[in-house]
This record gives structure tokens, C-alpha cells and sequence, in this order.
């Protein structure tokens, strides 16, 4: 089990850091992103609340006093307005995977003094 079930890390193009609002995802600015090595590309982190099945419920409106249904769909609910399915989504064992290669992460010189 993941130990961020409900987090997700969007790859994004540095041009559209500019596009991001940061109320939606869990940096504070574009000065606390973190980018790849060219500099080309960095991700932004958000929480959602996936809903497996399509549900109902129903609830007392206190305003009206009459009971209210409402259909919740299955779907994936909390993603950021910068998201498009033109970006990659990743989870944390994902997004793991890809800080990890020599893309996101420069390789430690083995010849320091």
C-alpha cells in the first residue's frame, strides 16, 4: 500500500508553471517547484478522492425541510484546473520512478575528493 493512496503528481511544461493556481495543489509558489535537469519540466502534487462505484444519497435540506438525493459519479474528484490528460498523472511510486532517472536527478560525480 502506497503511503500517499490519495496523492497524485502532475508532470507539467515549465511554460506552464504560469497557468498553475497554487491554491489547488500542495505548493506554496512556482519558487518551491522542483524541475528537471534541462530545466524543461517540473510537477506539481495534489490530493483527490476517487469514487469507485456511482452512489446516491440523501440528506434533510435544514433550509426547506425536505429531503435532498444527489448522485455522486465514479470518477477521480480533486485535480487541479491545470490538469489535462495531455500531462502525465502519476502516483508516488510513479513519480518516484521518474525523480530517480538521470532526467530529474543528476548523477553524483564518484571522482570527489
Amino acid at each position: 500500500m502506497s503511503r500517499f493512496p490519495n496523492r497524485r503528481w502532475l508532470a507539467i511544461p515549465a511554460d506552464e508553471v504560469a497557468n498553475v493556481d497554487f491554491s489547488q495543489v500542495l505548493e506554496s509558489s512556482a519558487d518551491s517547484l522542483r524541475y528537471n535537469v534541462a530545466g524543461t519540466e517540473t510537477f506539481v502534487k495534489y490530493e483527490v478522492r476517487v469514487v469507485e462505484e456511482t452512489y446516491s444519497e440523501t440528506f434533510l435540506d435544514l433550509e426547506t425541510n425536505q429531503e435532498v438525493t444527489t448522485t455522486v459519479q465514479a470518477g477521480v474528484y480533486g485535480r487541479p484546473s491545470i490538469y489535462s490528460d495531455t500531462y502525465t498523472e502519476y502516483d508516488h511510486a510513479g513519480i518516484l520512478e521518474l525523480l530517480a532517472t538521470e532526467a530529474w536527478t543528476t548523477p553524483i560525480d564518484e571522482e570527489l575528493p
